[in-house]
């Protein structure tokens, strides 16, 4: 994986591409809409005006993500990027309530759609680009374990699929007749995009809620761990969690009391060197104990305090 603060800086041109994709898309789609009058359409374009607001957020945060840790924010500023992914989420689900709205309206009044072959022709193009775009900002938001880019394909996947809906939509009008369709599909589309957007929304609130690494990267971990278990070496207090593309591991090593300094030093340099080279850009925090210290098992919980006051009342 690359990593380092220059190739994260990078990200920001696949915002910009975003941001340019959505642009002209905003402007095909609501010609469409324009030469037609489809409510599906109008949906269509709306999506799109979305698209451009969270690109422009995607902009934003990566933007500060990218900075290095500084003396008020010693960890590094990785997790803005959930920030926009959250926000692009909501912003889906806005949408969606829109497109529902007015199609609901014109459920109650009907409209004849008109040029409908033109403005097929027209969102057809649109969804190309979308498609396009979506494709490789899934492959640089897998290949840098970026949410943002994730969250913004993610998105233009949907506005794509969106499309597609409308089109069969609309076409479907052409052939029958019935106008009901246009808004019928519509109100699909809302439902479609009320599903992506609560997905998007939920995975930004568990990295910003410090989440736990997946079950493979905590298997993966095991792994590691083991080898060290077999020699008699001991471990609790084991925490994970991830922060945008940065893993933040920590863990007490509990080695025999008799060990020197040095020789405890370097059993830690080995664990959070194997650990770094089977999980990238890991960040591994490490806390030296001893087997023959009684103390060594009084801090497995989060708050060492709190676990000692709940204990001294179980014994009273």
């Amino acid at each position: 994986m690359t990593s380092g603060i220059t190739s994260r800086a990078d990200l920001k041109r696949y915002a910009w591409l975003s941001i340019a994709a959505a642009i002209i898309t905003i402007g095909l789609k609501a010609s469409a809409y324009f030469f037609t009058g489809s409510v599906g359409l109008f949906s269509d374009a709306l999506e799109s005006l979305v698209n451009l607001v969270g690109a422009l957020m995607a902009l934003a945060m990566l933007t500060v993500a990218a900075r290095p840790e500084d003396e008020e924010h010693t960890y590094g500023h990785s997790k803005a990027e959930y920030f926009s992914s959250g926000v692009e989420g909501t912003l889906i689900l806005i949408a969606a309530v829109s497109i529902a709205v007015a199609a609901i309206q014109r459920l109650l009044i009907p409209r004849p759609l008109e040029q409908i072959g033109l403005g097929l022709g027209i969102s057809v193009i649109a969804s190309l680009v979308n498609l396009g775009v979506a494709l490789v900002l899934r492959r640089a938001g897998r290949r840098f374990e970026s949410i943002t880019l994730d969250a913004n394909s993610r998105h233009l996947m949907t506005d794509v699929w969106t499309s597609g809906g409308v089109v069969v939509g609309v076409g479907a009008v052409a052939l029958t007749g019935w106008q009901w369709l246009d808004a019928g599909v519509a109100i699909a589309v809302a439902a479609n995009i009320v599903w992506s957007g609560v997905g998007i929304v939920r995975r930004s609130v568990l990295g910003l809620m410090d989440a736990a690494l997946s079950a493979s990267e905590q298997e993966q971990l095991k792994k590691v761990l083991d080898p060290f278990r077999d020699t008699g070496i001991q471990f609790h207090a084991l925490r994970t969690r991830q922060a945008g593309a940065r893993r933040f591991v920590s863990m007490h090593v509990i080695v025999p009391g008799e060990w020197t300094v040095n020789q405890g030093h370097q059993l830690l340099e080995r664990i959070e060197a194997d650990i770094r080279r089977s999980l990238p850009g890991v960040t591994v925090f490490t806390h030296l104990e001893s087997l023959d210290d009684p103390a060594s098992w009084d801090d497995v919980t989060l708050d060492r305090e709190a676990e000692a006051k709940r204990m001294s009342e179980g014994r009273a």
